[in-house]
């Protein structure tokens, strides 16, 4: 049986930390950024964290075993 292959999209876009959380770019941030205020893009900075019900998936994506 061959070797399960991690999703690479999922690789690129996804980040497991210590704790086992998964963190992600937020959206809304690479075009259009003329009409966001300063404050909107600043916060689009910021990491965010998958919501638990998806972490699943995302984590079987990232992890293949």
């Amino acid at each position: 049986m061959s070797k399960m292959k991690s999703n690479r999209g999922a690789k690129k876009r996804f980040k497991l930390t210590a704790s086992g959380k998964i963190k992600h770019r937020r959206n809304y941030k690479s075009h259009i950024l003329t009409k966001k205020s300063p404050k909107r893009k600043r916060d689009l900075r910021k990491y965010k964290y998958v919501h638990e019900s998806d972490e699943s998936r995302v984590k079987a994506m990232l992890l293949a075993h």
